[in-house]
């Protein structure tokens, strides 16, 4: 189809392409999009590529670089216990922060088109089995943490979400977040980060599944039902390019402001294990032992971290010997079911359900340590 518009000059009708138009509008506000970016924005743009070029080859000279400091600046005698607690701590440490930053910026980007409102709105008047898998997805590309749980699940409730669905989003979101994945393909491969993620998935599905069925709703403490839950931020919901790529470098200052102790602490402990624990003790303590699989998951509970505190740890104990699906229980417990996160969640849960909310999901990380150690 043509559409004919009349010259100026002769009054020949000239004949556009009817695509045109909307091709030229496209331009325009490309353009208009252009115009509206700021000298600084610009530099910050430039600073970006220059970062984004530069990266890699920074990335791949880590490994020379931990040991000339090590052996050389340091002058450590090679091969000693010393030296190679030194030479993984100051090859994690830039590492794993230059990953950080990455992929923290680029989840952020992601992250501005899933704002908690869009979550509950997806979610919401789902079938069960449905909202149960749509919650476990969203959970992988929502990167919310434990810290967020109370207003999370508030908001959810407040959506008549069913309470078995929550907790399959509440459980994925921060035990598989894309930052966890990312962490692990880039350390271990795809192989183990797809492991993971298949992994975490199945244990929030069948936890979400057994409380739902369970019908504890009246575990949920009373005063959840009379709050709602405050809407997006009115500059959440209109960013632009630019402010999304801003709202990634926010998201940068604030989680890794908030998680580089737990990181630095993780590196620490993965570099004492890495020099000073013999490969036969975590082959012993952390191998595929009937008892290793519900030992490390217990012994994880107490303790908190996130999956990019836990990871350089994973690494270290996977060098040293221990089972794959000993160390994945370690990492789900600690992540999943930590002492810090059921503190959290008394605030909107009675006892029972928390008391149950962890015996689901310890029983779902112990059955796939035992899976994975019998099959790998």
């Amino acid at each position: 189809m043509h559409m004919h518009k009349f010259s100026k000059q002769a009054g020949a009708p000239e004949v556009v392409s009817a695509t045109a138009e909307p091709a030229a509008n496209f331009l325009s506000r490309l353009k208009a999009g252009f115009a509206e970016i700021s000298s600084r924005q610009i530099l910050k743009l430039i600073l970006l590529a220059l970062g984004l070029l530069v990266w890699y080859p920074i990335y791949s000279r880590l490994d020379p670089f931990s040991r000339w400091v090590a052996y050389d600046l340091l002058r450590i005698t090679p091969g000693s216990h010393l030296g190679e607690s030194v030479s993984f701590f100051f090859l994690d440490i830039p590492k794993v922060f230059m990953l950080l930053l990455l992929i923290v910026w680029a989840v952020g980007v992601i992250r501005s088109f899933f704002t908690p409102e869009h979550t509950r709105a997806i979610l919401a008047g789902k079938r069960e089995f449905l909202g149960h898998a749509l919650a476990g997805a969203l959970g992988v590309v929502t990167p919310f943490c434990s810290c967020s749980a109370v207003p999370l699940f508030i908001g959810f409730m407040e959506a008549g979400i069913p309470l078995g669905v929550t907790f399959t989003f509440l459980i994925t979101a921060p035990m598989v977040n894309e930052i966890a994945l990312a962490l692990l393909l880039a350390m271990f491969g795809w192989r183990i980060a797809l492991l993971y993620m298949s992994t975490g998935l199945l244990i929030a599905l069948f936890a979400g599944l057994v409380i739902g069925r369970l019908n504890m709703e009246r575990q949920v403490e009373d005063w959840v039902y009379e709050i709602r839950m405050g809407k997006t931020p009115a500059h959440l919901q209109t960013l632009t390019w630019m402010g999304r790529i801003d709202y990634g470098f926010e998201q940068v200052r604030e989680i890794v402001g908030r998680v580089w102790i737990y990181i630095l602490l993780g590196i620490g402990a993965g570099a004492a294990i890495h020099g000073y624990i013999p490969a036969g003790m975590m082959a012993k303590y952390m191998g595929k032992a009937w008892w290793s699989v519900p030992a490390v998951v217990l012994f994880g509970v107490p303790w908190y971290s996130n999956a990019a505190g836990v990871i350089p740890i994973v690494e270290a104990l996977m060098g040293k010997g221990a089972a794959l699906g000993t160390t994945l229980a370690f990492m789900m417990s600690i992540i999943a079911i930590s002492f810090p996160e059921t503190v959290i969640l008394r605030k909107v849960l009675k006892p029972k359900l928390i008391a149950v909310f962890i015996s689901v999901v310890a029983v779902g990380i112990i059955i796939v340590g035992y899976l994975f150690n019998a099959v790998l």
